[in-house]
């Protein structure tokens, strides 16, 4: 054992386990410390990786070398891509997951991480300096004291945690796991704001006990991607010899009036409806007892039947999050269509935690208060594996750079999805579990899951991350790309070989030769179906890989919006190349507005561009502060 390193990481949940292979692989000395080893990159709650704006998120972090997309694909048992009916800024991949082995495969990979070192214990405290402004280490709660450079924290739900079923309440982070205490009281103290959230987790029940003829089959895609851009194994990927495991199907049911008016006897034991739980729940992902309410309207309700693994009988049921009672937890489910002989493993539960608005971090997650100290995950208010995950990878980049003396990483808005998270965190704060969308980007035609790679792995290999192998990769991409596009600008198809395809989705034929570049910007048609009809462009496209084929098409088809979007971003860039100094004393501008200012001193924004968004300021404050920095 050491007693010193240059980085600790705080819990090994999904933010947790990103920053230590982060910051390890970079070259730092990592401690990790968890409460059970048996835990590390536990899903808490849904098996599942992806999803919207999600699965954007899941691929970035791959192309900045993180581990989720690899151990996503590794685990997977079923892929599907979302939003195909949709543009291609909305596609989003997402993955269910066999939650054992996603577990295993993250520790796996962890412990053949260099640089790496477990400590299974609790964190009550923090060491640091005297003043109070520089971290130093951290205190267990069998009172061993671990020294460091920087500290993450990633704490998800377990800082002060109540578990609440029904009238029954409970400390704990997850069930059957005790909760953090100390650290909240300790930051407190030393300046942090904290706050109060809510979040919550479906029955788990025995999938031998359910009649799947009454509900609805949901499968995976037939033409299977996968999340990482590397060459790796996978379940769906051929072996050698040409196999592919099955996938494993979902299912559909919903609940109806019958279920919801069990659910309401128990409305007078709901720790949400008696006022027990005092934070806010995510939005977005409302408990049933909370949809039943606010859309009374509604004589039904989605559910997904998620399996736990390709080798368990364990379903999590998705869109039946509850902290009612086990009996009427119980009592409903029987009532739902294919759950009539329902057998239930564990009840559905809410859980309340600690967490620390995130207007309290620079746009690194590094804190304003105390140096070399970063939160990372739940613990800034998000909610959900992805979000945690990307904000763990960008805390112990971070931590490592700063140690190190270097550049911090700053992604932007119009960079990553990353970037629009961060930055909503830093500048707007939330009051309610964080969760990331596709409307939440300006530039999502930019920030598409197909080109994460290309927008990102360059700087992950700058920093060390991204090997050589992976950069060499993506250039072979891009070439290809612009050799597709070059062909479609400078090449005509001939009506004969065309139009019985027009002709088919109605679209207008063609009278004379036209370049494939027009043909493939009309509505309906894609490089797929066009390479049908001609041969010369089945021929062509015969040895170009479909990543870059894929790529392609999207950039001759939505060429014009792309070119627009790019210029609004620049515009948006040149703003953010205005730094403005930490220390920088806004008192001293006096033309400043009252709440402009009020804000800048609290948010301490890292550039101009990051100001311009914060909630309150209006332009003319932002011309003021431009006109005095530029004095």
């Amino acid at each position: 054992m050491q007693s010193s390193y240059d980085v600790i990481v705080v819990g090994a949940g999904h933010a947790g386990c990103e920053a230590a292979a982060a910051a390890a692989n970079m070259g730092s000395k990592v401690l990790l410390v968890t409460m059970n080893m048996q835990t590390i990159a536990q899903m808490s709650c849904n098996p599942a990786m992806g999803g919207i704006a999600k699965g954007q998120i899941v691929r970035e972090i791959d192309a900045l070398g993180g581990y989720s997309g690899i151990i996503s694909d590794k685990s997977a048992i079923q892929f599907r891509m979302l939003n195909r009916s949709k543009g291609p800024a909305m596609w989003s991949p997402r993955t269910q997951n066999d939650r054992m082995m996603f577990a295993a495969e993250w520790r796996y990979m962890l412990e053949q991480t260099p640089n790496v070192d477990f400590w299974q214990d609790m964190v009550k405290g923090l060491l640091v300096s005297q003043d109070g402004k520089r971290i130093e280490g951290v205190v267990t709660g069998m009172g061993l004291e671990f020294k460091a450079k920087a500290v993450v924290l990633t704490n998800g739900t377990f800082l002060n945690g109540v578990i609440h079923i029904g009238e029954k309440q409970f400390g704990g982070g997850r069930t059957g796991e005790s909760a953090a205490y100390g650290i909240t009281e300790q930051l407190v103290k030393l300046g942090f704001e904290s706050g109060r959230m809510k979040t919550g987790t479906p029955p788990r029940i025995d999938g031998r006990s359910l009649n799947y003829d009454k509900m609805e089959i949901q499968g995976g895609d037939e033409v299977v991607d996968k999340f990482s851009y590397l060459d790796h194994t996978s379940p769906f990927i051929p072996n050698e010899k040409g196999e592919v495991k099955k996938q494993v199907p979902c299912h559909v049911t919903y609940t109806n009036q019958e279920v919801h008016d069990i659910l309401k006897t128990g409305f007078e034991k709901s720790p949400m409806f008696a006022g027990r739980i005092q934070g806010l729940g995510p939005r977005y992902c409302p408990s049933i007892e909370d949809k039943i309410t606010r859309f009374s309207e509604r004589e039904r309700h989605q559910l997904f039947v998620e399996p736990e693994g390709w080798n368990t009988c364990e379903i999590y049921v998705n869109g039946f999050s509850t902290s009612l009672p086990e009996d009427v937890q119980q009592k409903a489910l029987e009532l739902i269509p294919g759950f009539e002989k329902v057998k239930m493993f564990r009840p559905g539960y809410a859980i309340e935690y600690d967490y620390f608005p995130p207007t309290q971090l620079k746009s690194t997650l590094e804190t304003h208060l105390v140096d070399n100290l970063y939160f990372a995950g739940q613990i800034n208010g998000t909610t959900g594996y992805e979000e945690a995950a990307c904000q763990g990878l960008m805390a112990g980049i971070n931590a490592h750079l700063k140690i190190s003396e270097k550049e911090p990483l700053v992604l932007n808005r119009y960079d990553a999805y990353i970037g629009v998270l961060i930055d909503d965190l830093v500048t707007k704060g939330t009051e309610e579990p964080y969760r990331m969308f596709t409307s939440r980007a300006e530039y999502r035609l930019l920030l598409r899951q197909d080109n994460a790679d290309v927008r990102l792995t360059p700087l992950s290999n700058k920093l060390g991350l991204a090997s050589e192998e992976r950069l060499n990769a993506v250039e072979i991409k891009k070439k290809a790309a612009k050799e597709i596009i070059h062909f479609f600008k400078n090449t005509s198809v001939d009506p004969l070989d065309i139009n019985p395809f027009l002709e088919k989705i109605g679209s207008a034929p063609i009278n004379q030769k036209l370049r494939y570049f027009n043909v493939l910007s009309r509505p309906f048609v894609s490089i797929a179906q066009m390479a049908e009809y001609s041969k010369d462009l089945a021929d062509f496209l015969s040895n170009k890989r479909p990543d870059a084929i894929e790529e392609a098409e999207n950039l001759i088809k939505y060429e014009g919006y792309i070119e627009k979007e790019s210029e609004n971003a620049d515009k948006m860039r040149r703003l953010d190349d205005y730094i403005i100094r930490e220390d920088f004393d806004y008192s001293t501008i006096s033309s400043l507005g009252a709440e402009a200012r009020d804000k800048f001193k609290k948010l301490r924004p890292r550039t101009i561009g990051q100001a311009s968004r914060i909630s309150g300021v209006n332009p003319s404050d932002i011309s003021i502060l431009l006109v005095h920095l530029g004095k």
